[in-house]
């Protein structure tokens, strides 16, 4: 009787712990899933804020140049879920982006256009939205792994092959201040 006890003890405390290790790895898919969504619709308007851009900045190719290259290297990131890759790109195109910007300050027919400020608008609004989602994955990554690093969790975890998850990180330049005057004379 107290075995069947114990057993029924054991077999509960699995079922409980297995149910929420997948509930927690699934807050991590769920978390990049509404990163990638986010991505793809910034992926979608950078064309658009390019086009506009070249009609009043022909000559200024390097720049439109650096955009279109940032841009393919994180939807290559996004489409192979490379986490590491991701934050590189991500650093990349943020650069490439200001750049843009301050190349525009220098066109004030371009910066009075209001298809420019639109997208431009929809664009920080999608890099606000980006910045919440990646402390979310963070954050969801986090108690994923301390989740199956506790004991005696991590017995059911590695037992059904739950594993750690990589934290989206970012290129040390992205983390430094900014140097305004620099990006308004490039």
């Amino acid at each position: 009787m107290i075995v069947g006890i114990i057993l029924a003890l054991v077999v509960i405390y699995l079922t409980i712990t297995y149910n929420s290790l997948v509930s927690i790895k699934n807050n991590v898919s769920k978390a990049w899933a509404n990163i990638d969504v986010l991505l793809k619709q910034r992926n979608d308007e950078l064309p658009k804020l390019i086009d506009t851009c070249k009609a009043y900045m022909a000559h200024e190719s390097q720049t439109l140049e650096s955009v279109i290259s940032a841009r393919m290297g994180v939807d290559a990131a996004r489409q192979t879920q490379d986490v590491a890759g991701l934050g590189k790109a991500e650093s990349a195109l943020s650069a490439s982006i200001g750049g843009l910007y301050a190349v525009a300050e220098n066109y004030p027919d371009l910066k009075a256009d209001q298809t420019f400020i639109n997208l431009q608008q929809r664009i920080t609004g999608l890099e606000n939205q980006i910045a919440d989602r990646r402390e979310f994955y963070n954050d969801s990554v986090n108690n994923n792994n301390v989740r199956i690093a506790h004991f005696p969790d991590l017995i059911v975890a590695k037992l059904f092959n739950f594993e750690q998850a990589s934290m989206l990180k970012f290129a040390s330049e992205e983390l430094k201040d900014v140097d305004v005057n620099a990006r308004f004379k490039a």
